[in-house]
């Protein structure tokens, strides 16, 4: 049964007062008992071997394992060089550093992203300016990338959403006419390539996350790689509070002399989180293969469905699905997405949403002066966008109560 009013402002009925007795939320039974999160991480016995042989090691931190867990990135990316940080946060704020972005400098950058992309380019003093998504990828648009740049402009932050590359090839030949850096946020997408080429290797800097729900996880994390020698330098001080040999360093050569010739910060990982990350270094390419058999089978699920649709995929891109997005059609939905968020939820399904657009927040609404309509795809699609649960232990019977569950939620919700 259902009851409910008409809402005399758009001619459809006031989801609040929608009753379905079949929906969890309104005191049916759910399809799971226990929640399936959107993502976890995935640790085995070796990865716990792993960690505790670098507790019973003579180095918990700045040790050896951190130049080996560097050297296995560089070489799964096809980058020369790899440098080991706290967090993806800190591989953004450590490339922006490196590459000299300061004060009185633009960096433009996706609005559909985590609010790190552009809070680190505001922590070296430069300003983060919004461009607009592709609504097919939610990837960047080059072409409002190319509208937003001014003299001003020193670098362009790709963002690989969900773990699909963006367009290099528009945005590397854009970024070379124009003089300017690229500094790809890949923190969603290790062990991706375009044309073939690793994620990692194309742009100036790459900025990986290791934190739990990521490809690998080393807890928190990150790693930036580049083939210049230079930026590498630079960020293996800035990560370590701009001094120029490390405690390790100096042990070798049985010195207590150093130099801080630049300020940096404690980005430091230690070299119990670089066991961690060895041991799922070789895992990766499982992961990936899992992501993408769910991603199969949702993709298969949706076929047809007009009442939402999975993103588009880029032609050149390999995409390896850290996230899995859908975008609903409101047209045939009597209910905002909000209502659909909490239905799934109490069906034990949980959904999130990635992301806000960064223009929107108050903070930077007040800050910077942008507002609603300054990237109109983005927030378009922030409105109709929905996560998925997806991690390489998922089930093939957990992805099947996904898709019953949304079935079930949509068709109480359908105009």
């Amino acid at each position: 049964m259902v009851e409910s009013r008409r809402n005399s402002e758009n001619g459809r009925d006031d989801v609040s007062r929608r009753i379905d007795p079949s929906l969890a939320i309104h005191g049916g039974a759910p399809v799971r008992d226990t929640p399936l999160p959107y993502a976890r991480q995935s640790i085995t016995d070796e990865d716990i071997a792993a960690v505790t042989a670098a507790l019973k090691s003579d180095w918990l931190t700045t040790g050896p394992l951190v130049a080996e867990y560097e050297t296995a990135v560089a070489q799964r990316v096809g980058a020369k060089e790899a440098v080991a940080v706290s967090s993806g946060t800190a591989a953004l704020h450590t490339a922006f550093a490196a590459l000299g972005i300061g004060a009185g400098d633009e960096v433009i950058l996706p609005t559909l992203t985590f609010a790190a992309t552009a809070s680190t380019v505001i922590f070296q003093g430069a300003r983060p300016v919004f461009a607009d998504v592709d609504p097919a990828t939610l990837l960047v648009d080059p072409a409002s990338v190319e509208a937003r740049i001014t003299p001003a402009t020193r670098a362009i932050v790709s963002v690989d959403y969900a773990g699909q590359p963006c367009d290099y090839g528009q945005l590397s030949e854009l970024a070379e006419r124009k003089g300017l850096a690229i500094v790809d946020d890949a923190c969603h997408a290790l062990g991706a390539s375009y044309r073939g080429e690793p994620i990692g290797s194309i742009t100036d800097a790459t900025a990986f996350s290791t934190h739990s729900v990521k490809h690998i996880a080393t807890g928190e994390g990150g790693v930036v790689t580049t083939d210049r020698s230079d930026l590498a330098s630079r960020m293996r001080r800035f990560r370590n509070h701009g001094i120029t040999l490390d405690h390790r360093e100096r042990a070798n050569r049985g010195s207590w002399h150093y130099e801080i010739r630049e300020l940096g910060y404690n980005y430091r990982l230690t070299d119990i989180q670089c066991a961690l990350g060895l041991s799922q270094l070789q895992k990766l390419d499982l992961f990936i293969e899992r992501r993408r058999a769910i991603a199969a089978r949702y993709n298969k699920a949706f076929k047809g469905n007009e009442t939402l649709s999975p993103l588009e995929l880029a032609p050149l891109s390999d995409h390896v699905y850290h996230l899995y997005v859908v975008r609903l059609n409101r047209k045939r939905l009597e209910s905002d997405r909000s209502d659909l968020f909490a239905a799934l939820r109490a069906e034990g399904i949980g959904v999130n949403v990635h992301y806000i657009p960064v223009h929107l927040q108050p903070y930077y609404q007040k800050e910077f002066g942008t507002g609603p309509g300054d990237c109109p795809e983005a927030e378009r699609a922030y409105q109709e966008i929905l996560t998925l649960p997806m991690f390489p232990a998922m089930r093939d019977s957990d992805v099947d109560d996904v898709v019953n569950a949304l079935s079930k939620v949509i068709g109480a919700h359908t105009a």
